[in-house]
């Protein structure tokens, strides 16, 4: 028996079933067209030796997309009611036994993954996207590769380079793990309820080396928060706080690293900020 997927009308009557009206505080917004759910499926190149963890399955209509794709899914649901459902809805559509785990759990909270999943495919809430994204990439490093539905806002920034219009913090902190691209847009007639927000594709690799240990990933998330938290202050002044304690020691560093003083946060790349980081390490060790 083949891997069939949920129709507009099913999804409805599952809601219904269940009691469940999709809510803003979770950001739930299902996804009722199978051609939308396959092109996402596609994009990710899920191939069937691959182990998928979905992050917010819902009703389950992405999840069985994936599944017919012949992966393994691990879900992780915060709604206790749709992470029960779940697996009866997918052995009621053909899917076979052990293929699909639910982990009934908030995901910026999640620690441990069963299957040790290799690929992320997701339609995530708009609220918390980028904290679930970071959380997850940081956590879990076998994750090489993904795909993920998050509201165009977002995703242009998650994909932006330095010096665009959108580029900043989440720019910068996804860039630590791997490369970016917007992979497509998503008409917000494929969504129940229709939300206000379009949505788009964003994929993302993972880099082969990472680019450092966690200590060092602080260092620079730090660094570059605070580069960010006066985007018109020059980095001399807004870096301060945490390179030196003055301007001059923080130009010091800056120039140590390669990067100019007068420049802004968002003309830097990641590569920019780890030499800073690094620079204010060297710094601090030599005047020890």
């Amino acid at each position: 028996m083949s891997v069939t997927l949920l129709g507009a009308a099913e999804i409805r009557a599952l809601a219904a079933d269940l009691d469940v009206t999709p809510t803003k505080k979770l950001g739930q917004n299902f996804v009722v067209d199978a051609n939308t759910v396959r092109k996402i499926v596609h994009v990710a190149r899920v191939a069937a030796a691959d182990r998928v963890v979905e992050v917010g399955p819902g009703l389950g209509s992405l999840t069985l997309a994936i599944l017919e794709a012949g992966a393994s899914v691990t879900a992780v649901e915060i709604d206790h009611r749709l992470a029960a459902r779940l697996p009866a809805t997918a052995a009621a559509h053909g899917v076979a036994d052990g293929a699909l785990t639910v982990v009934d759990a908030d995901a910026l909270r999640v620690t441990e993954l069963p299957g040790d999943p290799n690929v992320l495919v997701a339609n995530l809430p708009y609220n918390v996207s980028v904290p679930v994204l970071l959380h997850f990439l940081q956590t879990f490093p076998a994750l090489q590769r993904g795909v993920v539905m998050v509201q165009a806002e977002v995703g242009e920034r998650l994909a932006a380079p330095p010096g665009s219009k959108v580029y900043g913090v989440p720019s910068i902190k996804a860039a630590w793990y791997g490369s970016w691209r917007l992979a497509g847009t998503v008409s917000r007639q494929v969504f129940w309820p229709v939300p206000n927000v379009d949505s788009v594709l964003v994929a993302f690799e993972r880099d082969a080396a990472p680019r450092g240990d966690d200590t060092e990933r602080r260092a620079v998330f730090e660094i570059v928060d605070a580069a960010f938290q006066h985007r018109r202050k020059m980095l001399r002044q807004s870096l301060v706080g945490v390179l030196g304690g003055s301007a001059a020691a923080a130009s010091g560093i800056l120039q140590a690293a390669g990067v100019d003083p007068t420049a802004r946060g968002e003309q830097l790349s990641i590569d920019d900020f780890v030499s800073i980081a690094r620079a204010s390490a060297h710094d601090t060790g030599e005047g020890r």
